[in-house]
């Protein structure tokens, strides 16, 4: 089976979607990602791109931001149901769009540089590496507005998730926890987070310099129509994580990740909590098209 790639307005096989090493966001990390999921549907010989035309139209916002020119949303849909297809996947995959400062120079700035898209699409099956994560608080603090765009998923950012990612990796845990310039929850390195008092949603405001989640602002839906659980976006303080009754982790590549263990301290019980199941299950038959509510966010490929 060939991979497959988008590169240069052209479908090309992977091993020949390369760029030269002067390309100006491969030496600053000045260009924008967004990650998809395609979740296959056995009964239906079908892949689903979850929420894929508000994944492109965040992608868009950002390119503004870095004064980068893309194709239309539509167009981008199609581009990424063409590089399955080509693929021949059939079960879960991800896809990693990339829109970049494609101009073969050195010089840090936006303007006066030439932009280009590109794609990839992989098989992906669980992001962290257990159900039962086990997080720490990190020592580095999450970004924030006065020195970057943490709402944007622009590439050169993510090192301040790499650092805190090894850091808690090698601390003995799975994921780490961002705590903002203030002292608050901010989120993890890839991923927002949830907690639940009293059978309660608690998840950090966007005003923490958080990333607006797609799948967050799904489980705060699913959350609501389904279970009629209301959703408080708040300032998290550290102590609160401690004091949680569940918590959990959501993102494109984690979906929705139990966290049993904040900083060596059991989450409740330290075991996976009755109200974070019923979520993963809602959210499971929502993103694989299996519950027709929801079918409108689930874009079918073949």
């Amino acid at each position: 089976m060939t991979q497959w790639a988008y590169l240069k307005g052209r479908f090309v096989p992977l091993a020949e979607a390369n760029v030269n090493i002067l390309t100006n966001s491969f030496q600053y990390g000045v260009s924008c990602f967004e990650g998809i999921r395609g979740n296959w549907n056995e009964e239906e010989n079908q892949i689903y791109l979850f929420r894929a035309e508000e994944h492109y139209e965040r992608m868009q916002d950002n390119c503004r931001v870095l004064m980068t020119d893309i194709p239309p949303v539509d167009e981008l849909c199609d581009i990424t149901k063409e590089l399955i297809r080509r693929s021949g996947y059939k079960e879960d995959v991800y896809v990693r769009p990339l829109a970049y400062k494609s101009s073969e120079m050195i010089g840090t700035r936006l303007h006066d540089l030439d932009s280009d898209f590109c794609a990839v699409v992989f098989p992906y099956g669980r992001h962290l590496p257990s159900e039962k994560c086990r997080a720490g608080v990190s020592s580095w603090r999450r970004h924030s507005e006065n020195c970057g765009v943490p709402a944007g998923k622009i590439s050169g950012q993510y090192v301040n998730g790499a650092l805190a990612k090894t850091e808690a990796v090698r601390n003995g845990f799975d994921e780490a926890i961002l705590l903002n310039e203030a002292g608050y929850v901010a989120e993890a390195c890839t991923e927002n987070i949830f907690l639940i008092k009293d059978g309660g949603l608690l998840t950090p405001a966007l005003s923490e310099n958080i990333l607006p989640g797609i799948t967050r602002a799904s489980v705060m839906e699913i959350a609501r129509r389904e279970l009629g659980v209301e959703t408080i976006e708040k300032r998290i303080e550290r102590h609160e994580l401690y004091n949680a009754d569940e918590c959990f982790l959501t993102g494109t590549a984690a979906h929705i990740n139990p966290c049993v263990e904040i900083d060596h301290r059991p989450v409740g019980d330290g075991e996976i909590g009755p109200l974070t199941r019923r979520l993963q299950a809602l959210y499971q038959d929502v993103r694989t098209g299996k519950n027709k509510a929801y079918i409108g966010w689930c874009m079918p490929v073949f």
